[in-house]
């Protein structure tokens, strides 16, 4: 998915909150695509909070009635240092990239694109889908593996069952004290991202690391968190030092996704659909990417993003570059 709000030049990176037991991030929304614009809510990154454990961004969208509103229609564009996580509850998503892989976004299975030293791809909702509703998230590549080669996984989880709840472990390990799904999904830190859905006052208590930090956002009904009660859309942040997430349905049925992992602690410099470690070197991305779609002239020898099948739509072209120098974003260690 293309980020096309672009991030402010300058972040307060500072930390807070911490001494809350959740921190409540509001959703904002932002237009996706040109004149006819699809619209997601995005909780993360945030003035106040730029990560959660290495993730760094968090869209939600729908249910929208994509025959009658606008569709998601994203034509190729680039990232890099960066994984792309798509989770969808309804509808269906045609992926292509450069790496030559081509998929099906639907509801259940994880779709993880490892953009690497550089990627781009498209995202076309299917023409059958008549309702779309899902979410995006981006995980920041730590040091050692944000130039790897691009590629892409796909899996769909077996669900783990309890009584008045299901979770649907799609990256790394969460479960109960007597209940625990993996998943073979490479990641490269240590990373958690689950779908939890529970019955009208159905309470689960889920056991997590106590050296990483989690996130939970509310996609349907108004579930507490460790006694925080959130609202739709809402992500819930939950600092280090927890040994547990107690989530908690009132009346209505809950749906949340679950986010978490060890802190990054390395500042990324985070600009459109580029993730990278400097002004200098997201400068270079952005150079590189416009010369490869012949946008504007350059130097395109390296080849960065890869070729893409002709007789697709044309290429995003970046964003102008901000006035004032960029620079890195990070959350301080709680």
């Amino acid at each position: 998915m293309s980020n096309l709000e672009q991030a402010p030049a300058e972040i307060d990176c500072a930390n807070s909150g911490t001494d809350k037991p959740v921190e409540v991030l509001e959703p904002r929304p932002v237009p996706l695509g040109g004149a006819r614009a699809m619209t997601v809510y995005r909780t993360l990154p945030q003035k106040q909070r730029s990560l959660i454990g290495a993730w760094c961004f968090v869209d939600h969208y729908g249910p929208d009635d994509v025959r009658h509103t606008p569709s998601m229609q994203v034509p190729r564009h680039p990232h890099t240092g960066l994984q792309t996580v798509s989770w969808l509850f309804t509808g269906a998503i045609d992926h292509l990239d450069s790496a030559g892989f081509e998929a099906t976004v639907v509801p259940g299975e994880v779709n993880l694109m490892t953009a690497g030293h550089g990627i781009t791809h498209s995202e076309f909702s299917t023409a059958d889908t008549t309702v779309l509703h899902g979410a995006q998230l981006w995980i920041a590549l730590p040091e050692h593996a944000r130039h790897m080669p691009p590629t892409f996984e796909n899996y769909r989880p077996e669900p783990l069952l309890g009584d008045g709840w299901t979770l649907s472990v799609f990256l790394g390990t969460l479960g109960t004290k007597t209940q625990w799904s993996t998943a073979p999904v490479r990641t490269h830190s240590a990373i958690t991202g689950a779908e939890l859905t529970l019955k009208p006052h159905t309470e689960v208590v889920l056991q997590v690391p106590t050296d990483h930090e989690h996130g939970v956002m509310v996609d349907l009904g108004q579930p507490t968190i460790n006694g925080r009660g959130l609202a739709h859309r809402e992500l819930g942040f939950i600092s280090r030092g927890h040994s547990e997430l107690t989530i908690r349905a009132g009346a209505e049925p809950v749906r949340v996704l679950i986010i978490g992992g060890e802190p990054l602690n390395e500042e990324i410099l985070m600009w459109w659909n580029f993730v990278g470690r400097s002004h200098e070197e997201v400068v270079s991305f952005r150079q590189q990417y416009q010369a490869e779609i012949g946008a504007e002239p350059g130097d395109a020898s390296e080849n960065r993003f890869g070729p893409f099948p002709e007789g697709t739509p044309a290429a995003l072209p970046a964003p102008a570059l901000p006035t004032v120098r960029l620079r890195p974003r990070h959350n301080p260690p709680a």
